[in-house]
């Protein structure tokens, strides 16, 4: 949900409960400025979903990965 700062303010309880079930975007002069976001989500559980999407042939670690970027500088 995407909120005003001023409209955050007035109704912070409101937001504050909402913010337990989704993100609230907080927005001044038409820019976001804040995300008011649960701890009780698990990010890291999100974060678990991704994993497998790269196929494993083109899965690659660290050191790969830090060769590959220090030799495009």
């Amino acid at each position: 949900m995407i909120v005003t700062a001023t409209e955050f303010k007035t109704n912070l309880g409101k937001y504050l409960e909402m913010a337990t079930s989704q993100d609230i975007f907080i927005t001044k002069n038409g820019k976001s400025i804040a995300r008011l976001t649960s701890p009780a989500i698990d990010k890291l559980a999100l974060l678990d979903d991704l994993v497998g999407i790269v196929p494993p042939e083109k899965a690659m670690d660290e050191h790969t990965i830090r060769e590959e970027r220090l030799s495009k500088q």
